[in-house]
């Protein structure tokens, strides 16, 4: 089947996207995803990014954001979210499985928990901390070839991310407690580069938004402790905020797991516009919307195990109530409560466009 073809037409308007991260009610309810990987994009598309523009003289990242643009004004053409070039980190200790996904294209990876690169002081000393500039080429190619009414929203992963990443989660955790002046520079060395480049992100004039994706929690709480993040991490959260609002852009938050003993940090501290990541196992996407709705947006929500689960008309009755509970008052649009992972069967995220498109057409 050439799904390309049963994706619903959506029209490229920002300002839907922007009237929903300023809690307005939109004419309709876009749809925002944080991230699509990349084989279930190949699936939808027929092609891989190599094969664009053959007959031309493109470098590959350029040919990936053309392939991005292309996918992006299939399933959501309000916006593209742009990776930010240079907040990537060296951890080489990575781990490996099958992927058994369907459309697994490549093993599994993820950064090892156990085994960091940086474990002490002088590991810290000797890392090869990046140094390459703030890139804003690849944001003028990006504005250069996205359709017109198609913003720009600055991501990347976050800071705790990457400083668990570097020391693995288990080292960070004990270092809190014996070496936490290693964790002080270690977050300190990612949050000054991060504070940099999200200011330089947010003073581009075609940058709509700036959205950092920080996993905070698990299934019952916080990965640290809510003081940690306090002490750690939201001083550096808040100062990215800060440079958004500088520049008049909304500050969204990507956080999965149970972070509810810091929410009312994010909100009244950090000064985050809107949140994203829920999963029905912790709290329901309509829940938080009646709960934190009337101060910050909301985005996403349709859960992940879900879609990837129940049959197809069951995925349609879900979005359809999502989508009834959460529109009304405005601030929010429609999403996967994670990512499009390569396991949700590709039919089932098209039942939820559909349904989308279907709600929007008949308000």
């Amino acid at each position: 089947m050439r799904w390309a073809e049963e994706y619903p037409k959506i029209e490229a308007d920002w300002s839907q996207v922007e009237l929903v991260l300023r809690r307005k009610v939109p004419q309709r309810v876009p749809v925002v995803e944080l991230f699509t990987d990349h084989d279930f994009i190949q699936a939808v598309l027929g092609y891989h990014w190599t094969a664009v523009a053959a007959d031309k003289d493109y470098a590959e990242w350029q040919r990936y954001w053309l392939w991005r643009i292309e996918y992006q004004k299939l399933a959501g053409p309000a916006y593209i979210n742009a990776g930010m070039d240079g907040l990537v980190y060296p951890v080489r200790k990575v781990a490996c499985a099958t992927n058994t996904a369907e459309l697994a294209l490549g093993d599994r990876a993820w950064v090892n928990e156990t085994e960091g690169v940086i474990t002490r002081r002088e590991d810290f000393e000797s890392y090869p901390w990046p140094t390459s500039p703030f890139n804003r080429q690849q944001i003028d190619f990006i504005a250069e070839n996205a359709p017109p009414g198609m913003g720009i929203i600055m991501a990347s992963s976050g800071i705790l991310e990457w400083a668990m990443w570097l020391m693995s989660f288990e080292t960070f955790s004990t270092a809190l407690h014996d070496q936490p002046d290693l964790v002080r520079d270690v977050v300190d060395r990612v949050g000054e580069r991060f504070v940099d480049f999200y200011g330089q992100a947010a003073r581009h004039e075609a940058v709509q938004a700036l959205w950092i994706g920080d996993d905070l929690g698990f299934k019952t709480a916080t990965m640290i402790s809510p003081q940690h993040l306090r002490e750690y991490i939201f001083p550096w959260h808040r100062r990215i905020a800060e440079a958004a609002h500088a520049a008049g852009k909304p500050f969204l938050l990507h956080a999965c797991g149970n972070i509810d003993a810091v929410m009312e940090d994010l909100i009244e501290y950090v000064g985050i516009d809107a949140r994203h990541s829920f999963e029905d196992v912790i709290e329901p996407v309509t829940s938080v919307k009646r709960r934190y709705g009337h101060r910050i947006a909301i985005i996403g929500g349709v859960d992940v195990d879900f879609i990837s689960r129940r049959s197809e008309q069951e995925v349609r009755q879900y979005v359809r109530r999502i989508l009834e509970e959460c529109t009304p008052g405005g601030g929010y649009a429609v999403g996967t409560g994670n990512s499009v992972a390569n396991y949700i069967p590709i039919r089932h995220y098209v039942a939820m466009l559909q349904e989308v498109a279907a709600f929007n057409q008949a308000r």
